[in-house]
């Protein structure tokens, strides 16, 4: 939150673990674990991009899962922006995808899982993931 008459910006303490992080733990690699955090990714990512806000950095380290909850917190927005374009919005996934790919090998129904998700989240999600598939 930011407060422009104070010149101050408030911020928040997470109590948890990134994403990245939790799945490498034994319990973030059951099948059971990771569709749960799937469904959890998929579904801020939707609505996320529905209010056309791009992220730019989507990885797993920009993912944190509260310790107490387990919901997911979205952060470090320094390269986010504001865009209504598809492209854009397909974009940020694919940066995902790729950090997946890269960090988390054998993840495939994992990323599926979070298409899936975005997809019942996100307003314009069949020609955002028909960009992606491009």
């Amino acid at each position: 939150m930011v407060d422009t008459e104070k010149s101050l910006i408030y911020m928040e303490h997470i109590e948890g673990t990134s994403v990245r992080d939790y799945l490498v733990t034994a319990e973030g690699q059951t099948a059971e674990v990771q569709q749960k955090v799937a469904i959890e990714i998929g579904r801020a990512l939707g609505l996320m991009h529905s209010i056309d806000v791009i992220h730019g950095d989507l990885t797993t380290s920009n993912l944190l899962m509260r310790k107490e909850s387990g919901s997911l917190v979205l952060i470090d927005f320094g390269l986010s922006y504001v865009s209504q374009l598809i492209e854009d919005k397909a974009v940020d996934l694919y940066v995902l995808e790729r950090a997946f790919s890269s960090t988390h090998p054998n993840t495939e129904v994992m990323f599926a899982q979070i298409l899936d998700s975005y997809g019942e989240s996100c307003k314009a999600s069949k020609q955002i993931l028909k960009k992606l598939e491009d």
